[in-house]
């Protein structure tokens, strides 16, 4: 098994915490509680990793997806200790340890300003989360391994009155979209680009 992505969210925010809501397929995360993301490869073997962290901890799952390539599973709960040993254990199972991951990779990164009222309609009716306005400005980011997509809205929340849109933490590529004024979304983009790049680990071809 290859380690990609760990990450512990210390508080989910209240736009990250709905969003998930509107998309997990288990237990519903509430606002406020730790989450842990983690992403393996190849995917199949997320079932084993679940296994170790939900028979080590009281820890409740949110998201398993399973795909041929990777693997990616969400669990939260309201003592961040818990999420914590979580991650421990599934390392441990994996004979790994945290540093092993993948650190995160900017793939593209862009701001667009003052959106016309026909593209934001596009934008909103592939949403999950809230809408963005004509006149908006509009941020979308593109992370490698995919996962980190989460971390990056959580952060970016907690930096600014943002707009979260849609975010996507498994595949190939995170994605995440975020609407607001110019001001709060270079904010955001601050907070969540410069948490990414504060994430240790390996490069991705090491």
């Amino acid at each position: 098994m290859e380690l990609r992505a760990l990450t512990v969210l210390d508080s989910l925010q209240p736009q990250l915490t709905g969003f998930l809501q509107t998309v997990c397929s288990g237990f519903m995360p509430l606002e406020g509680e730790a989450a842990l993301f983690l992403e393996i490869a190849p995917g199949i073997a997320i079932n084993q990793l679940t296994d170790a962290a939900l028979k080590a901890t009281l820890c409740r799952p949110g998201m398993q997806i399973v795909e041929r390539a990777y693997g990616m599973l969400e669990l939260h709960h309201d003592d961040k200790g818990q999420v914590e040993a979580a991650a421990d254990a599934i390392v441990a199972r994996m004979g790994v340890q945290r540093q092993d991951r993948i650190k995160p990779r900017v793939v593209s990164s862009q701001i667009l300003t003052g959106i016309d009222g026909k593209q934001s309609q596009l934008i909103n009716r592939m949403r999950h989360g809230d809408m963005i306005m004509s006149g908006q400005t509009l941020y979308i980011l593109e992370v490698h391994p995919a996962a980190y997509a989460a971390l990056a809205a959580n952060e970016a929340e907690k930096a600014a009155n943002i707009h979260l849109l849609e975010v996507i933490t498994f595949g190939a590529f995170g994605r995440l979209w975020l609407g607001g004024t110019e001001a709060e979304i270079k904010a955001a983009v601050e907070a969540a680009e410069g948490a990414l790049a504060k994430v240790s680990g390996r490069d991705a071809r090491g």
